[in-house]
């Protein structure tokens, strides 16, 4: 039996224009909130991750061993069950809605392969380049902020680029919880239009669109950053 292709309808549900103005549809809206829960989420990932890397490459041993636990514990143990002990066990305690469990549950999954990359850029940089940072006369926490992390950058970058993307992609199983992002709206009008194919061609786009932008920015500032060193 053949399928009846409808694309003509698809429009609709990514925007509207109705005398003049501009409408978003549930897809476009869907979208807005699957790029705020990414960005808020890889925000948060980089803080948890550089600062797993640096705890972890400090002097203290019982931060090594905090943060081996948390990045083996992570790493190790599905996504969906991640999401679901921060929404039904630390989103309660906290106060937290549903937006910011599934924010936080990714970033606490990303942060942990976040501090491996931050960890091996920072182990990057020579040895020589901490003792002028110790001759100088700067702190520790100068030291990282001056001298190691901007030569780190250029290495941890590409990685972490790769790491966005995951999280864009990952950051749909927050609709098992029932937060309106992409994926949620675009189940939703298939239930309404039974336009499957369609819908989840047309969420694969976006989610590609999103990927693809920032692939290319983060190339041009890998560009940026090897002009700046030569």
């Amino acid at each position: 039996m053949g399928y009846n292709w409808q694309w003509q309808r698809v429009p609709r549900y990514l925007f509207q224009v109705f005398e003049g103005e501009f409408f978003p549809g549930p897809l476009l809206m869907g979208l807005v909130v699957t790029l705020e829960i990414s960005a808020i989420a890889l925000l948060l990932t980089i803080i948890i991750g550089l600062g797993a890397a640096i705890l972890r490459l400090s002097g203290s041993i019982a931060g090594r061993w905090i943060v081996l636990a948390y990045v083996e514990a992570i790493r190790n143990t599905p996504l969906l069950v991640q999401l679901y002990i921060v929404y039904f066990i630390l989103a309660p305690i906290l106060g937290m809605d549903r937006f910011w469990a599934g924010v936080l549950a990714l970033a606490i999954f990303e942060g942990a392969f976040a501090a491996e990359i931050f960890r091996g850029g920072i182990q990057a940089v020579r040895l020589g380049q901490w003792e002028a940072a110790w001759t100088l006369g700067l702190s520790r926490a100068q030291a990282y902020r001056l001298v190691v992390l901007p030569q780190a950058l250029r290495v941890i970058l590409p990685p972490l680029a790769g790491l966005g993307v995951s999280l864009i992609k990952h950051s749909a199983i927050v609709s098992v919880i029932a937060i309106f992002d992409l994926t949620n709206e675009g189940r939703n009008v298939i239930s309404d239009t039974f336009m499957t194919f369609e819908i989840w061609l047309t969420v694969a786009a976006l989610y590609l669109c999103v990927t693809v932008t920032l692939s290319l920015a983060v190339q041009g500032l890998e560009r940026r950053l090897r002009g700046t060193a030569a």
